[in-house]
């Protein structure tokens, strides 16, 4: 029996990915399922997952276009986080709506209620190479980009 190369190349390329030595994935398959693992990290239990969204460059190559991943992991003093509009959190059931598709941009209304004051925000995602990743992030009063660079050291 003979081995054909592509088979092998395809068998080394699995390895690779499943040992976590393949090329990082950044993205997400659709808006929702990017939205639901931002908040992800805002939920009660372990503490890695109730501590919000990490601030390191792994982290930010998977949520974010290359704009807010530089802001995003950039030393800053901010009065609070921004993705729960609050300096701390206990989220009820996240809610969202696609409001509009342009283009390569969706727009998701998302709804929560944090610590029993209701919170709404615009995520503005992206559709790149690698999947759905977050462009911007609108409140009634500011967005993620203005408000990362404001607070920025």
């Amino acid at each position: 029996m003979q081995i054909k190369p592509m088979k092998i190349a395809t068998g080394f390329a699995l390895a690779l990915f499943l040992l976590g030595m393949g090329p990082a994935a950044a993205g997400f398959k659709s808006p929702e399922s990017l939205i639901r693992n931002v908040y992800a990290y805002y939920g009660s239990g372990t503490s890695e997952l109730s501590k919000g969204l990490p601030r390191d460059s792994e982290t930010a190559a998977k949520f974010f276009d290359p704009f807010l991943r530089s802001a995003w992991v950039a030393p800053r003093h901010e009065p609070y986080d921004f993705l729960v509009q609050g300096s701390s959190w206990k989220l009820g059931a996240v809610s969202m709506k696609t409001i509009r598709r342009q283009y390569d941009r969706t727009y998701v209304a998302v709804a929560f209620d944090n610590q029993s004051r209701a919170v709404m925000l615009n995520f503005v995602v992206v559709n790149g190479p690698d999947g759905w990743v977050i462009s911007d992030v609108e409140s009634p009063h500011d967005s993620l980009r203005m408000f990362l660079t404001q607070y920025r050291n």
